[in-house]
């Protein structure tokens, strides 16, 4: 086996021990396993619609809530992008916990801060502690719970990438 093999699977293992950790049930098939039917055509239904990258998206989604519609915060975000109490108004969520409505949000959030930031090290680090501390500090952010949280969403999204690609040339 390949080391890129390898390393595909340890990755689909690792998204699957963590979804099922978060107690969600995740589709197990030849070709994937990671977020139910509904929650994958969803997310990307939305991310299309707002001009956002499938991949950045789904990476986003499976590190916030592990696919998790249903997934609380300690601090009180909610749902599959884990919005805030504050974000999700800001974005017309009235219900966190409705599939649509959450990932409708997420995606307008993603959208905005990709429009404000450009460098998605940026974005994503936005997106997990506010876009008022990545105004202040920009890169210069040294939490090292943003910097791992950048980290682990960027591992993830190079592996959406890879996925695209392999799904693309399966055609």
């Amino acid at each position: 086996m390949s080391v890129s093999k390898l390393l595909t699977v340890m990755v689909l293992v690792f998204m699957a021990a963590s979804a099922s950790a978060a107690g969600r049930k995740t589709l197990v098939t030849k070709e994937r396993i990671g977020p139910p039917d509904d929650e994958l055509y969803y997310a990307d239904a939305y991310a299309d619609h707002y001009g956002i990258p499938r991949a950045l998206f789904r990476a986003i989604l499976a590190q916030e809530s592990g696919w998790n519609p249903g997934a609380v915060s300690s601090k009180g975000a909610k749902g599959l992008g884990q919005l805030m109490p504050g974000t999700a108004a800001r974005f017309g969520v009235r219900n966190p916990f409705s599939i649509t409505e959450n990932l409708s949000g997420a995606a307008q959030y993603l959208a905005g801060l990709i429009a404000e930031f450009h460098d998605l090290r940026e974005v994503v680090a936005a997106y997990y502690c506010g876009e008022h501390h990545i105004r202040q500090k920009g890169l210069r952010y040294s939490n090292p719970e943003v910097i791992r949280y950048v980290h682990s969403v960027r591992e993830r999204y190079i592996q959406e990438l890879k996925e695209e690609q392999l799904h693309v040339a399966a055609r």
